[in-house]
């Protein structure tokens, strides 16, 4: 039977065998756009929209849906309607309010073989789906978790929808790779990565509020991301006197504080990691060269608990980060009022440099 359609349907044969092996074609991703500061300001979540819509056609076999959010999440595949009876050639499912059912079913389908699905949702509510997410990597199925809604940055709708401990908790899970992109170049390797990585489970935390698009023309490209952490911004003397490492939003007032400290005489690092897992799978020298071992004196920055993060700022190092639940305001209230602002950061690097001259 295979073999006569393999005979009958060259062309559908063909395709089906790049689904069953997870086939990417040589030039799958050359359409993804390239983003500037004068797109910019843009959440994440729309980044990540542009960019899936600018590879579906390339990648036939990727499927899936939102748990009754692909107006929020901004998963929707455009050319193609919903997947339902009749319409079979269609590749957005509507779940419906089920987490669960739907990243149970992510996974079956990605198990079966020829599909590879996504499914997404408000990373708050991968509370629900957790059990398949972790079923998902106990046994290293490539299913892809599109997560929005990343912090207290969501604002209005309060700590019931707001992930504190998230990142942590699926930091901690093996197998499983977990992407939180600082902009909408960082958004479009993180996919990159995504989509060549076969062995396990990935997970994209996206922004809801617009975060700044970093310029790359005085910034390294965001093409480190693929290495899962990247000197982001360099100190201008020969060794800094401080690094700061942030991930997600957090990447940008990262970078508004090593131009205030440089006011200071303080000469800082910026490091962008947004994958650890990947970071932690790079050799032992390019790990040393992001972040150099004699350079004690660092802060990491990102919107949830500090939980894993002595990994790398160290015992001396700090860390701005959110230790309580959120609460419900503007964005930009919870940012300030939980201590995200250049001032706090730049007090804590000075009190990390103090820690270590003793």
């Amino acid at each position: 039977m295979y073999l006569h359609y393999q005979q009958k349907y060259p062309d559908l044969y063909e395709l089906l065998e790049k689904g069953r092996a997870l086939e990417l074609d040589r030039s799958w991703d050359k359409d993804i756009p390239e983003f500037t500061p004068e797109d910019g300001p843009v959440a994440t979540r729309k980044a990540s929209s542009k960019i899936i819509n600018s590879f579906a056609k390339k990648v036939p076999y990727l499927l899936g849906g939102s748990a009754d959010l692909a107006a929020s999440t901004k998963t929707l595949m455009e050319d193609w309607g919903y997947f339902e009876k009749g319409n079979y050639q269609n590749r957005n499912i509507a779940w419906g309010i089920r987490e669960h059912g739907m990243a149970a079913a992510s996974s079956g389908i990605t198990l079966h073989g020829g599909l590879r699905a996504f499914a997404a949702t408000f990373f708050i509510f991968s509370d629900y789906a957790r059990p398949a997410i972790r079923l998902a990597a106990l046994i290293k199925l490539p299913t892809i978790y599109v997560l929005t809604h990343d912090s207290i940055g969501l604002g209005g709708d309060g700590p019931t929808h707001q992930p504190v401990e998230h990142l942590a908790s699926f930091r901690a899970m093996p197998n499983i790779f977990v992407f939180r992109p600082a902009d909408a170049n960082e958004v479009a390797y993180a996919w990159r990565e995504v989509l060549e990585r076969t062995e396990g489970p990935s997970m994209m935390v996206l922004t809801r509020q617009d975060v700044p698009i970093a310029d790359r023309s005085k910034y390294a490209s965001a093409e480190g991301v693929m290495n899962g952490g990247y000197i982001l911004s360099k100190e201008k003397g020969e060794t800094p006197d401080a690094i700061l490492i942030g991930t997600g939003s957090e990447v940008s007032l990262a970078l508004e504080a090593q131009e205030n400290l440089l006011d200071k005489n303080i000469d800082t690092r910026v490091v962008s990691l947004p994958c650890w897992e990947l970071f932690k799978e790079q050799d032992e020298t390019y790990i040393n060269e992001v972040l150099p071992p004699k350079v004690k004196a660092r802060t990491a920055v990102e919107a949830g608990t500090a939980l894993g993060w002595k990994e790398w700022v160290g015992d001396t190092g700090t860390a701005v980060s959110v230790e309580r639940f959120g609460s419900s305001a503007p964005y930009q209230d919870n940012f300030k009022n939980y201590g995200f602002t250049v001032e706090n950061v730049i007090e804590h690097v000075k009190e990390t440099i103090e820690t270590n001259k003793s």
